[in-house]
């Protein structure tokens, strides 16, 4: 009876997702500079427990049927990636390098990334998402040639000018994209356009602005429009098949 009530308990989702936030709290105390044993004890016991639920759904599942699930791959492959951070409370004592220590940390965080899939309809969400990265693929690539195109130009324009905006091709991308997102696009022409003669100015803060213009309120605009369509597109179709069906029972009531 212990046996079947302990297996329950690491079968339960609801008692998993308590566990999980029972860590994200303790984590946090921790990367806030709050730290003890006692601490320190339940965040080992919560990455015990991780590697328990997933030795038992093993044994209670198979592992052909465990990892054949997306979710269980993700959470296996979290568990796993996040074991290390157990050497830090079985060797305390034992030195161990500060950017090890570091990496530790950062894949005990990966864990949390399981809440997702207790969320309702997340993966209905993520197909939709799916689905619209398919369908505005063609105008991610469009735009990213237009910034590539007008980045090479800045930096052959300005690299002297201003280096640190248009120092070299990947710079300028960073500048043109700070551009379209609307962040800095009035900096970066004040920057260029100091000691030039006030005919230049104009030139320099007229040919931004038609970067500003073109990429950043037009083809950001559209890529967004673009992206939200698709992901609603399926609920659309879903609208649309019910209407047909209620004006085909419609049709048959009037006949």
């Amino acid at each position: 009876m212990g046996k079947r009530s302990l297996k329950r308990l690491f079968l339960n989702d609801h008692f998993v997702m308590a566990v999980i936030a029972v860590n994200a709290v303790v984590i946090f105390l921790q990367e806030s500079g709050i730290s003890n044993t006692f601490i320190n004890a339940i965040d080992l016991v919560c990455t015990l427990f991780f590697l328990c639920e997933m030795i038992v759904k093993h044994r209670e599942w198979g592992a052909r049927k465990y990892w054949s699930s997306g979710w269980n791959r993700m959470d296996g492959i979290l568990v796993i990636i996040s074991l290390p951070s157990l050497l830090e409370y079985m060797f305390p004592d034992l030195i161990f390098n500060v950017s090890f220590l570091l990496v530790f940390r950062m894949l005990r965080v990966f864990r949390f990334f399981r809440v997702f899939h207790f969320f309702p309809d997340f993966g209905t969400i993520m197909r939709h998402v799916k689905l619209a990265f398919r369908q505005s693929l063609s105008i991610f690539c469009g735009l990213f040639i237009l910034i590539l195109i007008f980045s090479l130009i800045n930096c052959a324009l300005f690299k002297d000018v201003a280096p640190q905006y248009f120092g070299n091709p990947l710079i300028a991308m960073y500048s043109v994209f700070q551009i379209c997102t609307i962040e800095g696009w009035y900096e970066i022409p004040n920057a260029i356009t100091q000691g030039l003669s006030p005919a230049l100015v104009v030139l320099v803060r007229v040919y931004f602005v038609g970067i500003l213009v073109m990429l950043g309120m037009i083809g950001m605009s559209i890529v967004n429009s673009i992206f939200v369509d698709a992901m609603v597109s399926d609920n659309n179709d879903a609208v649309l098949l019910k209407l047909k069906e209620l004006e085909a029972k419609i049709d048959r009531l009037t006949k």
